[in-house]
């Protein structure tokens, strides 16, 4: 007898905790303003409504669930009958507290019967729509060729237009909650039988991992995630735009998606993806890899445009062409400055310049760039505080820097100018030397969820070069790279899709 009595005493313990939390919730939410309870019935209450004015659909709210639950009162026995009365589909009837409590946040009202505070009914009354901008236009990532399609700032449309191109039930979206006080939802999306399952398990276990009250943005998230958050280079490509993110997907790419930001997260990432645009897709070849090789040549040349200036005027002068000696001997012949103040004000200034036109409204921003480099340009020259020929590499050096398509990779190559320049000032070209084996060996040490960073360079894949560096025939890609390590690497058959320059040798 004693044993088949415990349950019971149990399951009592179990409701009045129950009761108690369910009560505590209440009265923690009544603390805010924009909380309601309130009786749909004046006399002789038998059943209460609970929610958040902010989160839910007034209109829907007081016009289809609270007429229809007025005029059918009477008919209600227990929480089931709900279902019957209001024609809402999203109505779930639950015991558990947690689900009470994650439903009120998402903007659902909680029905419940005062003499049985162990059961609950959670109806779906949010709008998806309030306070999200429709119009979904990349901004950031702008192409003049092909579509301008971006994420905005809510989850469901963008997993929409995911799913609305990759129709087939391989796309696998897994949704978590992260955040103790935000529950903010983040997704990650992969393709069945394509990507590979180390990625996808990296990434997985690295959300579950978080301990985190609120969770504002997936720039956020990218650094909890990061294998290195120490890093100036970004370790996932920050996207707003549809198709690099479908691109990805299709060459085994795990893709984080968050609730309230327009950017998807892709990884693992290569140091030679921030180089390449969807726009190169949406062109022939041969100019697409003519730009690429334009981008990574102007990475390189705005990292080191300067730092080669000082050291030459430092340390050796030697090796500049006598034809050249004399125009900058000229330039700098009132100069006050040694050549690596001279380099740290422009390049100063030019980060100024650039950060208030960010800051400042649209058209002033463009005004203050444009006026604001002619006049102070102009007038460092004239009172000999700056040489001509350094005014046209700084200003190269800036403009090669925003040549990089991906804005996170584009700060990254401004900021590494500043070292390179200092260990030129000390050092001439053996400091620059030396800044380089450093680059390179903390290059080689980065990882994208596990994944070596210079994939194909190193560890070297023969097979990657070839859609590294230029842009491969899309009639010679009918394998996926071998660095990604992809399930399949089949991507169309070359038999049935055959190569037009091919037929028109045949002939």
């Amino acid at each position: 007898m004693f044993f088949r009595k415990r349950p019971k005493q149990l399951n009592k313990i179990n409701y009045e905790t129950k009761e108690n939390s369910i009560l505590e919730l209440l009265e923690k939410a009544k603390q805010s303003s924009d909380f309601e309870t309130f009786s749909p019935v004046e006399k002789n209450a038998f059943l209460s409504i609970s929610y958040y004015k902010t989160l839910v659909d007034m209109d829907l709210f007081n016009r289809i669930f609270l007429e229809n639950l007025k005029e059918k009162l009477a008919s209600i026995k227990n929480l089931a009958d709900l279902k019957d009365i209001i024609p809402i589909d999203s109505i779930l009837i639950t015991q558990d507290v947690k689900e009470v409590e994650k439903g009120l946040y998402h903007g659902a009202a909680v029905i419940y019967l005062h003499n049985n505070l162990q059961e609950f009914a959670l109806v779906g009354l949010s709008d998806p729509r309030l306070g999200k901008r429709e119009i979904n236009e990349t901004e950031n990532e702008f192409s003049v060729i092909g579509p301008k399609i971006g994420f905005i700032e809510d989850l469901s449309t963008n997993l929409h237009l995911l799913r609305n191109q990759l129709i087939t039930s391989d796309l696998i979206f897994e949704e978590f909650d992260v955040g103790t006080r935000s529950k903010t939802k983040v997704v990650v999306a992969h393709l069945s039988g394509v990507t590979n399952p180390d990625y996808v398990q990296t990434a997985r276990q690295r959300i579950q991992d978080l301990d985190i009250d609120v969770l504002y943005d997936n720039t956020q998230l990218e650094e909890l995630i990061s294998d290195y958050s120490t890093t100036p280079f970004p370790l996932f490509i920050n996207t707003e735009r549809v198709d690099r993110t479908i691109y990805s997907l299709i060459r085994g790419n795990v893709v984080i998606l968050m609730d309230n930001s327009c950017y998807a997260l892709i990884g693992p990432a290569a140091l030679m993806n921030f180089f390449s645009t969807p726009e190169d897709f949406y062109l022939p070849w041969v100019v697409a890899s003519f730009f690429r090789i334009i981008r990574i040549f102007g990475m390189l040349f705005s990292i080191f445009v300067t730092s080669f200036y000082v050291a030459i005027l430092t340390y050796h002068f030697e090796i500049v062409p006598k034809d050249l000696l004399g125009p900058i001997i000229f330039s700098r012949a009132n100069v006050p400055f040694p050549p690596v103040v001279e380099v740290l004000f422009l390049e100063i200034t030019i980060e100024l310049l650039r950060e208030a036109g960010a800051r400042l409204p649209t058209k002033i921003g463009q005004t203050l760039g444009i006026v604001g480099g002619i006049v102070i340009g102009q007038a460092t020259v004239q009172a000999a505080l700056t040489s001509n020929i350094l005014l046209i590499l700084v200003a190269l050096g800036a403009l090669s820097s925003f040549t990089t398509p991906i804005y996170k990779m584009s700060n990254t190559v401004r900021l590494l100018r500043y070292p390179f320049i200092l260990l030129a000032a000390i050092w001439g070209g053996f400091g620059i030397y030396i800044g380089v084996i450093f680059l390179v060996t903390h290059l080689l040490r980065l990882k994208s969820l596990g994944s070596p960073y210079l994939l194909p360079l190193s560890p070297y894949r023969k097979g990657g070069l070839s859609n590294t560096f230029i842009r491969k025939n899309d009639y010679h890609k009918e394998k996926r790279n071998k660095f990604l390590r992809a399930l399949s690497r089949k991507r169309f058959n070359p038999v049935t899709n055959k190569d037009p320059d091919e037929g028109l040798n045949s002939e």
